[in-house]
């Protein structure tokens, strides 16, 4: 093959920490040819120099910019980048399987999918436990005291089953669900549905793109021969804390989830939205204030120790996000 006819597109998930890890991962165990588009959104100066390194060293595209990055603007500039068939978004966490790219082209090219997710792990024991193979996603109807309301329907696959316990159950599938993690996409699909929506600041943004998807006559399938883990418990660096705050702030999750509503036509009152509304900030709130409050009283567990940290954190979480906005960022090529 004298072009590869795959572009890798990495970005920002929700921290830096893991670059180097899921970078050395993607060219030790990826054997198919293919481009590589890296955007670096804001990242600290050890990471930066790290990859511009490897950059030039390994000849890959790195687009740099001086702001934090939302994954849907990231994602969306690397796509200017890209002129192949086939377009993989892989988040900076991820860690690949050796044989992973040719299964997700493989099933795409048998299948004509317009998307094609790998078998989704989660956790440092690498390949053992399911994080998502494939979902559902759509919009249903439900009549309620005579009248019509409009909800979303949302289920995931085999969610943290052991992957050795459901090995038989795992087989390529047609599905309605796929999300960013590892994700590839044929190009021209974008010139149909458009690019992804960068309103969709950190929350709800796979749930629109496959919905998208579906709703434009297209498939999604799952390949789980082809698989990817998502490593978000390696350890955080203080170098992640600001964009990691940023990424989950309630600011941007709110704002998420409103846009999706009104783009959905969607009720606030639905389960799907309360749900998520009362779980905001849990992830800045499990990763941070859960383990210093362990540690200050010494492995126990202090409710109202807890309770005085969210309300301060709270605040600073409203700072960082007010002083950085999702505005357009300046990009350095």
């Amino acid at each position: 093959m004298n072009k590869p006819e795959v572009t890798l597109v990495v970005v920002p998930r929700e921290r830096f920490s893991y670059t180097r890890e899921s970078l050395e991962s993607i060219y030790q165990y990826t054997s198919y040819p293919f481009s590589l588009v890296y955007v670096d959104g804001n990242s600290p100066e050890k990471t930066q120099k790290y990859l511009a390194q490897q950059a030039e060293e390994k000849q890959f595209k790195l687009v740099r910019t001086e702001k934090y990055l939302a994954p849907n603007q990231a994602r969306n500039i690397g796509l200017k980048y890209v002129n192949t068939k086939y377009v993989v978004f892989v988040d900076n966490d991820i860690h690949v399987a050796p044989g992973w790219l040719e299964k997700l082209v493989q099933c795409a090219e048998e299948t004509a999918a317009a998307v094609v997710c790998p078998l989704v792990c989660i956790g440092k024991d690498l390949h053992s436990k399911i994080h998502l193979a494939g979902g559902e996603a759509r919009i249903i109807l439900e009549v309620k005291k005579h009248q019509m309301r409009r909800k979303v329907h949302e289920k995931h696959y085999f969610v943290n089953r052991p992957v050795a316990e459901v090995k038989d159950q795992l087989h390529r599938r047609e599905c309605e669900f796929a999300e960013f993690h590892c994700l590839l996409v044929r190009k021209n699909i974008f010139d149909r549905i458009g690019l992804l929506d960068q309103k969709l600041l950190s929350t709800r943004e796979q749930t629109d793109f496959s919905m998208n998807v579906i709703n434009a006559g297209e498939k999604i399938y799952c390949e789980p021969t082809s698989v990817t883990t998502y490593v978000p418990d390696s350890g955080f660096e203080w170098s992640d804390l600001t964009y990691f705050m940023l990424r989950w702030s309630d600011a941007w999750e709110l704002a998420s989830l409103k846009h999706f509503m009104q783009k959905w036509n969607l009720n606030k009152q639905d389960k799907y939205f309360k749900k998520r509304y009362k779980r905001l900030g849990y992830r800045r709130h499990l990763v941070f204030l859960r383990p210093l409050v362990k540690q200050v009283s010494f492995g126990g567990y202090y409710t109202w120790l807890e309770k005085i940290l969210i309300s301060g954190e709270r605040k600073l979480n409203q700072y960082i996000s007010d002083r950085y906005s999702p505005e357009k960022a300046i990009i350095n090529n």
